[in-house]
């Protein structure tokens, strides 16, 4: 594990809240949290001063998922059969007219959840589930259990191994059905179980299940065949209706998706080069948009609701416009990473984080740096190895005069 290493403006601010500051400061504060494509590692970044916070060892290579508070990021292994949860030290307290903002050392808490190879992970509620595909096991906490290092797991179990997803939703779990001809193929529908572990309802076929994300009070799943599932609450019973592709679509898949803040929608994949965009509200549910070449990755912003991004192999950024269904800019952030191989290659990831969209460069060794309003790159981050899966948590808030937590100040950054 390396030092803390602190910002000019870190040392400044916890200089004054030493000596006693008098008057409420607001203060803004990003980190990103950054795993290696080959070593097991999480280096944490002030995403403003671009100096390294801290890293930390875990058992191999992961997946990073922050959690909607911003106050847990939880590293996915699946070759060592973990799931990690790291504090992000940022944490908020709304009190309507404004937000407290607490920001002390981020920190590997303790907690660990264990199982052969857990691969997709959902927050839904205030719960996490990891699944377990070498089990078929799911397992259930809290992030309270999580930030305290401890705490009970509930589990269950699906009728096969196999790469699976549990959605805890209310006082019911949406649970993938394993192909009962070959559960090592796509999963064939969902099933809703109460507490004790009884169907509720019907199966609900969907061919190819993979994938699932929240907007709003909606849940979708994707992966099907012929569309995706939208959840809802019905009388506090989850339901699960399909959403079929509308005629003329042609031929694609929605088996990524990430749900839209601020406004309720769904960003998915549908082909190569076509990134599709969700309104189950609209009768035209599926606007695709076309791509200049094929994606890399793709992200949502969560400060400016109206804009997605998407990364293309020849190393643009786009802007998409998700009202007008339109890309609005681009720009060139890395060289060029073929889709082309094995999907575990080493390609671009980005984040957002706050006024910076940060992009990953895992052959180069840096992050890129790109203004959102300007959509400019204006600068990086050189970080050892290859930094690949990041995430961002942070925003703005305020610290009174006699609070007595270190804080990062940063200012000219809006909160998330």
């Amino acid at each position: 594990m390396k030092s803390m290493l602190l910002g000019t403006s870190a040392l400044t601010l916890i200089a004054s809240l030493a000596g006693g500051a008098l008057a409420d400061e607001e203060v803004t504060a990003w980190r990103l949290f950054v795993s290696d494509h080959g070593q097991p590692i999480v280096t944490v970044i002030d995403a403003v001063e671009g100096a390294v916070i801290d890293s930390f060892a875990i058992g191999s290579p992961a997946s990073l998922y922050r959690s909607d508070s911003g106050e847990t990021v939880f590293a996915v292994q699946g070759a060592a059969g973990a799931v990690a949860a790291i504090s992000t030290g940022i944490a908020f307290d709304d009190h309507g007219d404004h937000a407290d903002i607490d920001v002390d050392a981020p920190a590997l808490t303790g907690f660990v959840a264990e199982g052969q190879s857990p691969s997709h992970f959902v927050e839904h509620s205030g719960r996490f589930a990891a699944f377990f595909d070498g089990e078929g096991v799911a397992r259930v906490f809290s992030e309270t259990d999580a930030l305290a290092g401890a705490g009970d797991l509930r589990e269950f179990a699906a009728d096969a191994p196999h790469h699976g997803v549990v959605i805890s939703y209310a006082n019911h779990d949406i649970v993938s059905i394993p192909n009962p001809e070959d559960p090592s193929s796509a999963p064939v529908g969902v099933r809703i179980l109460d507490r004790d572990g009884n169907a509720v309802g019907d199966d609900i076929a969907c061919a190819g299940l993979h994938g699932e994300a929240t907007s709003g009070n909606l849940v979708a799943i994707g992966g099907c065949a012929d569309g995706i599932l939208v959840v809802h609450s019905t009388g506090g019973v989850p339901s699960v209706e399909p959403l079929t592709f509308t005629e003329g679509l042609g031929e694609g898949r929605v088996s990524t998706l990430i749900g839209g803040r601020g406004l309720q929608y769904f960003l998915g994949n549908f082909d190569a080069d076509t990134v599709a965009i969700i309104d189950p509200a609209e009768d035209d549910a599926f606007r695709l948009v076309d791509l200049p070449t094929r994606r890399v990755h793709f992200v949502v912003d969560n400060v400016r609701a109206r804009f997605a991004y998407v990364l293309t192999e020849d190393g643009h950024l786009h802007q998409l416009d998700v009202l007008s269904g339109e890309i609005a800019q681009s720009v060139q952030v890395t060289g060029p990473y073929s889709v082309g191989g094995s999907f575990a290659d080493p390609r671009p990831r980005v984040a957002v984080a706050g006024d910076t969209i940060v992009v990953t460069d895992p052959l180069e060794g840096k992050l890129h740096l790109v203004d959102a309003a300007r959509f400019e790159v204006t600068g990086e981050i050189a970080v050892e190895g290859m930094p690949f899966n990041i995430v961002a948590v942070g925003g703005t808030g305020v610290v009174h005069g006699d609070h007595d937590h270190d804080h990062d100040d940063h200012e000219g950054h809006d909160h998330d």
